[in-house]
């Protein structure tokens, strides 16, 4: 992936990634974790949206993320996209990721250009997320939010749809051990639903099929 060949991008992810949010999700924080699953599929997930903002640069294509405060009561410091829960005002998951990206990152909505949806990923914290894959344009002037966002930076997209970056790492939680995907890169540490709907971004978009 080595610069951004818009035409080529535009009809794989034509192709590829879906066209209107699956009804049901497709992946989860317990894919990893069989014999030790969190999600409780009787309860109604709440629903959320996030924005994948894939940013054109002359090298490539970049992932643009956010890291979260460290003082929040959830999530703190984790690698995040820019999102959170689908508000009653929102009128669909689309209108939910460009309010919060605005909202966390300042990137106004006029930058950005919705272009297909990931998989519904589907939370411990029992949340349905629907990912909105966008391209955004290059000008944005960043504006975090400072009470929940410590950083936005992007990483190169090639990094992040090398398999050989998609690692399994393990942590003991409440007396089980716990597997999920992490991309580490530059001392930044991209795991958990972060690093799933990234994973899943290389599924729909990258794997050889």
């Amino acid at each position: 992936m080595t610069g951004f060949d818009e035409a080529a991008f535009r009809a794989r992810a034509a192709g590829r990634l879906h066209a209107a949010p699956p009804r049901a999700h497709g992946f989860s924080d317990d894919d990893l974790n069989p014999m030790a699953r969190m999600i409780c599929e009787n309860e109604e997930p709440k629903p959320a949206a996030v924005l994948v903002p894939l940013v054109p640069r002359p090298e490539g294509l970049h992932l643009l993320l956010t890291e979260r405060q460290p003082h929040l009561r959830s999530h703190a410091g984790q690698i995040a996209f820019p999102g959170g829960r689908i508000d009653d005002t929102d009128a669909d998951a689309v209108a939910a990721a460009l309010r919060e990206t605005r909202e966390e990152t300042g990137i106004p909505s006029t930058f950005v250009e919705p272009i297909g949806f990931l998989d519904t990923y589907l939370t411990s914290t029992n949340y349905r997320v629907v990912p909105v894959v966008a391209l955004v344009r290059p000008g944005f002037t960043l504006e975090p939010q400072e009470a929940e966002v410590k950083d936005v930076f992007e990483v190169p997209l090639a990094f992040l749809m090398d398999p050989a970056h998609h690692e399994r790492h393990s942590r003991d939680w409440q007396g089980h051990t716990r597997y999920y995907y992490a991309m580490p890169w530059q001392g930044r540490y991209i795991w958990g639903a972060t690093a799933g709907m990234i994973r899943n971004l290389y599924r729909l978009m990258y794997e050889p099929t």
